[in-house]
């Protein structure tokens, strides 16, 4: 171990040297190398105080018998002087630990808001939620890790979450609607992931409410004008026409289990383990949804909850397709549309609004299709672009992005689409993820019913399209 050094007269606490922490440490580490290093350099200073305590009491003794002998005025003089030197230095000795156990108090107050933070996941690199940083977070945090190991029945358990639900400033829910709302970090570990899994968290608009059901008025315009003469009459022209979408909250659910035994273990984080728990499921199972559900129990899916219509007979509503002109396969001879030129009727479907900030999305079966594809220069249309976040793939200069719940290539199949999903496609995230502990159903195991509400929908159908695998 390296020791300490001096720094007039006095060692300084190793973690506060230059170079003693590591740049990449997390609080935590920091924290535990400090308290450590504190408690070796209160030790090193209890040794030293001892040791000077017997050193000065003994130097005091002989001068004292010294001055017994020879009572010289002078001698006396300096004798005292000297005690006087002796009794300040002890004196700043016992300042330096008093200090001392002033900065150690103030390190086991870290150690516990650090401790309330790790009970929930907080620690990795994780954003910290606003929501945690009150004086009631901490007991909050206490009592759902009780809840979770021993039930409601516990001592600190059900009671506690009563109590410190106002004061922790939690979202939503309690005891009476069948569940405890889940701490701030369990949510937002769990929200993530599902956005690094599921692209259409990146690509859509995402909102938070905190009602059953969203709804949003579109302006399809519509109003009608005309040239007149002077003396002409003036008919009554048509309004403009306001349409109303509602996205209804739909609920998916996951249930792990775990034996007693395992919630005992003390060394076992219980929020990183449900937020690992649930995480692939509702990634999925949104995942999925996004694209292809029908809207009964599920959110609507831009290709799944809306008819599909040539973009020649499009009409708000409805989403519309360009044919590739060969079923289940882009086409290969030399008539219209030859090969690519799908893409680029597809592209150019989109209004310039749209397609400046459009996105192709398809699965990786279909991008490697689509990677095959020549213009007719013998450019290939997909290509790799480096740009400031690194390469990405474009198809005719919009970036593509790989989307795994799109339908594989086949006959019919709607397998590409492109849009601006910022203004076509909305995500609705009912605020809060909540944890049911059902100690019975399945004994000797405790099951944690996780649900989480979520819909979606098309917010505004002219911002997608989709190239159909059809002859027409």
């Amino acid at each position: 171990m390296t020791k300490s050094v001096m720094l007039s007269g006095t060692a300084m606490p190793r973690a506060i040297l230059a170079g003693r922490v590591r740049a990449d440490a997390s609080p935590a580490e920091v924290l535990q190398q400090l308290t450590t290093d504190l408690g070796n350099f209160k030790t090193d200073q209890a040794k030293a105080f001892a040791g000077l305590e017997k050193i000065f009491a003994d130097f005091k003794a002989s001068n004292d018998e010294a001055l017994k002998g020879k009572a010289d005025a002078v001698t006396a003089e300096k004798v005292d002087k000297v005690n006087a030197a002796v009794d300040e230095a002890v004196k700043t000795q016992k300042e330096i630990g008093a200090k001392v156990d002033k900065i150690a108090a103030e390190i086991d107050k870290l150690n516990e808001k650090q401790a309330a933070l790790t009970v929930s996941g907080g620690q990795g690199g994780a954003k910290v939620d606003p929501r945690t940083q009150n004086e009631g977070y901490a007991a909050y945090a206490k009592a759902f890790n009780t809840y979770f190991r021993r039930g409601e029945g516990a001592v600190g358990g059900e009671h506690a979450f009563r109590q410190l639900e106002v004061k922790a400033a939690m979202t939503v829910g309690s005891d009476p609607d069948g569940g405890y709302t889940v701490l701030p970090e369990i949510e937002q570990t769990i929200n993530e992931v599902v956005k690094e899994i599921s692209p259409m968290r990146d690509l859509a608009t995402v909102r938070q409410i905190g009602t059953a059901e969203y709804k949003k008025l579109v302006n399809q315009h519509g109003t009608a004008s005309g040239w007149v003469g002077e003396t002409d009459s003036r008919s009554q022209t048509a309004g403009a026409n306001l349409a109303e979408l509602k996205f209804p909250i739909m609920e998916m659910y996951a249930m792990p289990a775990a034996s007693q035994s395992l919630l005992d273990d003390s060394f076992m984080d219980i929020a990183t383990w449900l937020a690992g728990e649930v995480q692939l499921e509702f990634a999925q199972k949104e995942g999925v949804a996004f694209i292809s559900g029908d809207g009964v129990l599920k959110p609507a899916g831009f290709i799944g909850g809306y008819p599909i219509v040539a973009d020649t007979a499009y009409a708000w509503g409805k989403i519309g397709y360009v044919p590739t002109g060969a079923a289940g396969a882009f086409k290969t001879d030399d008539t219209p549309p030859k090969g690519a030129d799908c893409l680029i009727d597809l592209y150019h479907s989109l209004k310039t609004l749209y397609r400046n900030n459009s996105t192709w999305v398809a699965n990786r079966k279909t991008l490697g299709a689509v990677r095959k594809l020549k213009d007719g220069q013998g450019n290939y249309l997909l290509n790799m672009v480096l740009r400031p976040e690194g390469f990405v793939e474009e198809i005719i200069g919009r970036m593509a992005v790989e989307m795994p719940d799109m339908p594989d290539i086949g006959a019919n199949s709607t397998s590409i689409a492109i849009g601006d999903f910022k203004r076509g496609y909305l995500i609705i995230d009912r605020v809060g993820i909540r944890v049911l502990r059902d100690p019975f159903t399945a004994k000797p195991y405790i099951l944690f019913y996780t649900t989480k509400r979520v819909g979606g929908g098309v917010q505004n159908f002219e911002a997608i399209k989709v190239l159909k695998f059809s002859a027409s």
